[in-house]
């Protein structure tokens, strides 16, 4: 979504000299040119009719590598609801309503001069309409398609920036009969494409073909070609990449069955979101048990049926974007096992859908685009930099991958003999650049470039500008968490101290975020906040205020069970389940001060304040209540 800054009347257009008030150019120009439209030709339709098969053709973007692939689809029913499921995907979005009616007001007026006209008259000026006055409905890059020596790859992300989802199919769902060039290139996929697919048949050879001419589509003339240049939102093509390269993270994998996903989205089907309250799914994994998922706020337990966890240590972990798994309904009843890729509360988590030669894999952020403070903490796993120190091992990467397509790290980092640390630092750069892609569901990598150009990296390396100058602010040490207060059912208050020195001033920005990782209320003694508040985003000391507790949460958590002595403050929230009923036990390190709150969740919890003469009293005194309820079964829920 594109940012103005104020100009002042007549005259030319100044730019604002405060760093904090300048907008980067919002949108990367992508063009696509396609030789025709993508269909589905059935043996009633078209010239072809004569036939028995079905044909579905793929016309690929004639601006990039010549990709090739014939085939015959052994089980059509299959595909055709993968691919209705990326449909799905590509065209969801979450994203608040805009809040001014003027958008609305117009549109009231288009329907008043719409008044006795015909149904298909009435949808064209609607969209006529949107595309006028709602342009970035239609700023969603066409599907990616991969084909490789092994399998053939879809991956698409929605508009929102909220799903990734990547479909993957062997060569043995396929009968190949002619020519296969391997490579990367984009699809014209649209709605009249949607609406073929749905008229695939189990009892009618599907015939698939993908390339630029799209050789299996048999009609008079020749097709109309169609070229388009979308300006593409740069926050979108960044949310594509890191989302991708999160998957190379590592994860706490559950195994779920396909029926524990159905029961899930058949409780959400059944249950609207409260305005006050959780809209998240606890998963609770006890080694030995079979993992439980808990629906907020109604504390429904959904235990699974695919046999015990087999992970080594007990964890809680809160994941959101629930909804979302609606999009994955009409795969369920082809799917044998489902896996969670879970990163840890509040981050992306992935679902990889087992379905014979074809698998699914959905990407959830668990935020949107509008919710910043989320994604500035999730910043933090990923590098930045583009480490200098390791461009020859990029390069080595690179070009063992140009040569064999597809390789784990492992076998990666043997071919190149390079430390396997380097490699995959190396690898996770490369799924941010765009150059790389990873198949979390056979845990390799591929070869697969983004676009047919190179990214502009310095443009997506940060949101906005005033983001860049929260990181500068952060590197140069200017940022002071001053105190920091956790309240349990409100979230964590935070309050730093911000020295510029440009502006001979401190600021003093505050957060509370909530549980679910959004901010409830931030403000700032800057000029920027007093001017726009949150209208146009963040300024940047509330920005450099997060990333500075971001990093710390992270300093915090690797030293968890490791350094003991040196934590000062700390907070831990444990759960343990006793029937249908749970009990939570909060358990706030300050100093010299520890905190208490313990009772069942979602009522009041009693409270108990202790004082100590030192720190290392209260420390030592803290921790021996953490070995207690470990000890009692009792899960830490904020170890993720």
């Amino acid at each position: 979504m594109s940012e103005e800054t104020d100009k002042p009347e007549g005259g030319p257009e100044q730019e604002s000299t405060r760093p904090e008030e300048q907008v980067a150019d919002p949108r990367t120009p992508i063009t696509l040119t396609y030789a025709g439209a993508s269909q589905l030709v059935t043996p009633s339709s078209g010239a072809g009719g004569a036939g028995t098969d079905t044909k579905l053709a793929l016309f690929t973007n004639t601006r990039r590598a010549d990709v090739r692939a014939d085939l015959t689809a052994k089980d059509p029913l299959t595909l055709r609801e993968a691919l209705s499921c990326l449909y799905e995907v590509v065209s969801s979005d979450s994203r608040y309503v805009p809040r001014d009616k003027t958008a609305y007001l117009a549109y009231m007026r288009l329907r008043k001069s719409m008044a006795g006209q015909g149904a298909v008259q009435a949808q064209q000026a609607y969209f006529e309409w949107l595309a006028r006055n709602d342009p970035t409905a239609w700023l969603v890059l066409d599907p990616i398609v991969t084909v490789h020596p092994d399998r053939l790859i879809f991956e698409v992300f929605s508009k929102d920036e909220g799903a990734y989802a990547q479909l993957g199919v062997d060569w043995s769902a396929f009968e190949v009969t002619g020519t296969t060039r391997y490579g990367t290139t984009n699809i014209d996929y649209s709605k009249g494409l949607f609406d073929g697919v749905q008229r695939m048949r189990s009892y009618r050879p599907t015939r698939l073909s993908i390339g630029r001419e799209a050789v299996s589509v048999h009609t008079e003339g020749k097709p109309a070609v169609i070229e388009k240049t979308i300006q593409v939102p740069d926050a979108w093509l960044r949310g594509f990449l890191q989302v991708q390269s999160a998957a190379t993270l590592p994860t706490t994998v559950v195994t779920i069955g396909a029926i524990d996903l159905y029961n899930l989205l058949r409780q959400l089907r059944l249950h609207a979101d409260l305005k006050k309250g959780g809209r998240g799914v606890r998963i609770e994994l006890v080694p030995g048990e079979a993992p439980r998922l808990v629906i907020e706020p109604w504390e429904i337990v959904l235990t699974s049926a695919a046999g015990p966890y087999k992970g080594r240590t007990p964890a809680l972990i809160r994941i959101w974007g629930r909804r979302r798994l609606g999009l994955l309904r009409r795969l369920l009843p082809f799917v044998e096992t489902v896996d969670i890729h879970l990163l840890g509360s509040g981050l992306p988590s992935f679902y990889v859908l087992r379905a014979g030669p074809l698998t699914l894999t959905l990407g959830l952020s668990g935020f949107t685009s509008a919710n910043w403070s989320q994604s500035v903490g999730f910043d933090q796993l990923l590098p930045r930099d583009r480490h200098d120190d390791i461009k020859t091992t990029h390069a080595a990467v690179l070009k063992q991958l140009g040569e064999v397509w597809v390789a784990s790290a492992e076998d990666l980092a043997k071919a190149i003999k390079r430390p396997a640390s380097e490699v995959y630092t190396a690898l996770q750069i490369s799924c941010q650049n765009g150059q790389v892609m990873y198949d979390l569901a056979h845990g390799v990598y591929r070869l697969r470039p983004l676009t047919d150009a190179p990214i502009d990296l310095d443009r997506l390396q940060y949101r906005n500008v005033r983001e860049r100058v929260a990181h500068d602010l952060v590197a140069r040490g200017a940022v002071k968490i001053a105190s920091e207060n956790r309240i349990y059912g409100t979230g964590l208050e935070v309050t730093g101290k911000v020295a510029v020195e440009a502006d001979r001033r401190e600021y003093r920005p505050q957060l509370v975020i909530d549980d679910d990782g959004r901010v409830k209320s931030a403000e700032c003694t800057c000029t920027f906040y007093r001017k726009h508040k949150l209208k146009e985003g963040p300024c940047a000391h509330l920005i450099a205020l997060r990333v500075a507790q971001a990093q710390e949460e992270e300093r915090r958590r690797q030293a968890r069970g490791k350094a003991r002595a040196t934590i000062m403050v700390e907070t831990r929230t444990y759960a343990k389940r006793q029937g249908d009923s749970e009990e939570v036990v909060q358990l706030s390190l300050d100093r010299q001060r520890i905190k208490l709150r313990w009772g069942p969740r979602d009522q009041s919890l009693r409270v108990q304040s202790l004082v100590f003469n030192s720190v290392g009293e209260a420390r030592a005194a803290y921790f021996e209540r953490v070995d207690q309820l470990e000890a009692r079964g009792y899960l830490d829920g904020t170890a993720g």
